[in-house]
C-alpha cells in the first residue's frame, strides 16, 4: 500500500498538470472571449448597393488630387512608381455641383512596369444622412481605362460600416486625357450590419 500510496499521488499530480496545460493551451485569460452580438449593436446583415460618382481633379488652383512620388527619371512609358495623394468629392450625379455625400481618401500609384495599372488604397468617409461618419475601404487593382468596368474589393469600414465587405465596381463616366482629370462612376456592393 505504501507504494501505492506514492505512485497514485504522482499519477494525480502529473494529470492535473497535463489538464491544466490542455485547458490553457492557445489561449492566456483575457486574450479572447465571446461577445454578445447585442452589446456590440451587431444585427442582422444586410447586403445594400451604395451609387455615386468620383471626382478626381488635377488641375485648376485647388486641385483634389496630388502627385506626391514622381517616377524615377529610368522609368517606364507607365509612371511606374509614381503616387498620387487624394481627397476627391462623391457626388450624386456626375456633375461637379450635384450633393456631395462625402470624400474619397487615400491614394493610387501606378503598381506596373509594362501596363498601365494603379493599386488604389481609399476610403469613401461619408458625410450625409444615416452613414455621416461612416467609411468603406477598398484596396486593389485598377487597370484603368483600359478596362470598361474595374473592380476592386471592400475590405472593411467604420461606423455603420463595421465588419463589411464586398466589392467595388468603377466605370469611367469622363476623362480629359489633358488634365487628367476624371469622373469615375461607383457601384459599390456591401455586406454590413
Amino acid at each position: 500500500m505504501a507504494r501505492i500510496l506514492p505512485a497514485f499521488i504522482v499519477f494525480f499530480l502529473l494529470h492535473s498538470f497535463s489538464a491544466t496545460l490542455v485547458s490553457g493551451a492557445g489561449e492566456e485569460k483575457g486574450f479572447r472571449a465571446p461577445l454578445d452580438r447585442k452589446l456590440h449593436k451587431v444585427k442582422k446583415e444586410q447586403l445594400s448597393n451604395f451609387n455615386f460618382f468620383f471626382h478626381d481633379i488635377l488641375s485648376g488652383r485647388n486641385p483634389t488630387a496630388v502627385p506626391i512620388v514622381p517616377p524615377p527619371t529610368n522609368t517606364s512609358k507607365t509612371g511606374f512608381g509614381s503616387i498620387v495623394m487624394i481627397d476627391d468629392p462623391l457626388t450624386l450625379g456626375p456633375e461637379l455641383s450635384s450633393k456631395t455625400i462625402g470624400k474619397a481618401q487615400g491614394f493610387y500609384g501606378s503598381a506596373s512596369q509594362e501596363e498601365f495599372a494603379l493599386l488604389m488604397v481609399m476610403n469613401f468617409a461619408f458625410t450625409e444622412g444615416k452613414y455621416n461618419g461612416s467609411t468603406l475601404s477598398i484596396f486593389g487593382r485598377n487597370p484603368g481605362a483600359t478596362s470598361k468596368v474595374r473592380e476592386f474589393p471592400v475590405i472593411g469600414g467604420s461606423g455603420l460600416f463595421r465588419f463589411a465587405r464586398g466589392y467595388a465596381l468603377a466605370t469611367t463616366h469622363e476623362l480629359n486625357l489633358t488634365t487628367g482629370d476624371a469622373i469615375i462612376e461607383y457601384n459599390l456592393y456591401v455586406l454590413h450590419y
